[in-house]
């Protein structure tokens, strides 16, 4: 064994236990749970035996530094098929996402905004809206996402990638509610955003909340992550080193220094 593995073994035993604030809670069951899984893009292991559940309405933050996983673990949920996953179980409302496709696990109410947005070009606000419409399950209504995006309603005829960043996260969102949805997957929703607009993104995903929809966020900005979310989860090189509330981060100092760097 090299010096180096031998490092590495030694970094790993020396890590503290935050396994005691693990989500064990009996009181309500698992709305989303995601079970030992594992992915690779080709031959690089990059989800290594990630287990959490999210429970229904709840905000989660999936936080780590740079490289930790967090994107591949949001893109193997939403079984975009890149990275592959391998093994594990990924289950929503009692169906199993891990035996889908990703069409089938939109379908069953899964929804993805990638970080880059996916705006559709050459389309107006209202008419990326109305193609999310196009196959069932429908969600809300275009004058529902109107009431709840006052900016999209009054730029509804104006094409989606004209609009400013902030406005092309509201849209992409917005398109996600367009669909009936039970879990939203945000994958840095703040990025490069003023913090005004941060804060209309968190009176969304707010409101999102008290229509009972569940949110797993992914953002790099930790510290408003952990202000808007319930739970917590952090993860390094792939694996999952902390898993409960979001308040038990902000006041442990070792442990945002360890794994978020703040």
């Amino acid at each position: 064994m090299s010096q180096l593995d031998l490092d590495k073994g030694a970094e790993k035993t020396a890590r503290p236990d935050f396994s005691k604030y693990a989500n064990h809670a009996a009181t309500a069951p698992a709305y989303f749970s995601v079970n030992d899984v594992h992915a690779y893009y080709g031959e690089s292991y990059i989800v290594q035996g990630v287990s959490f559940i999210v429970h229904e309405g709840e905000i989660l933050a999936l936080l780590g530094r740079n490289g930790a996983g967090k994107t591949s673990t949001l893109r193997a949920l939403a079984r975009t098929g890149s990275p592959e996953v391998t093994y594990g179980e990924i289950w929503l409302d009692h169906q199993p996402l891990h035996k889908m496709s990703s069409h089938q696990a939109a379908r069953a109410g899964l929804a993805l905004v990638p970080e880059d947005r996916r705006i559709i070009p050459g389309l107006t606000v209202e008419e990326n809206l109305q193609l999310a419409q196009i196959a069932k399950p429908v969600g809300w209504s275009l004058e529902r996402i109107y009431q709840l995006f006052p900016r999209l309603g009054e730029r509804r005829t104006q094409e989606g990638v004209t609009l400013s960043g902030g406005e092309q996260q509201m849209l992409a969102i917005a398109r996600a509610l367009a669909r009936d949805i039970k879990v939203l997957l945000l994958d840095e929703p703040y990025e490069g955003l003023a913090p005004g607009i941060v804060d209309e993104i968190e009176k969304t995903l707010n409101v999102i909340k008290q229509q009972g929809i569940t949110t797993i966020l992914v953002e790099q900005n930790a510290v408003r992550a952990l202000q808007l979310a319930d739970r917590a989860v952090i993860l390094d090189t792939g694996e999952v080193v902390f898993d409960g509330t979001a308040q038990e981060v902000l006041d442990n100092e070792q442990l945002r220094h360890d794994y978020l760097a703040i």
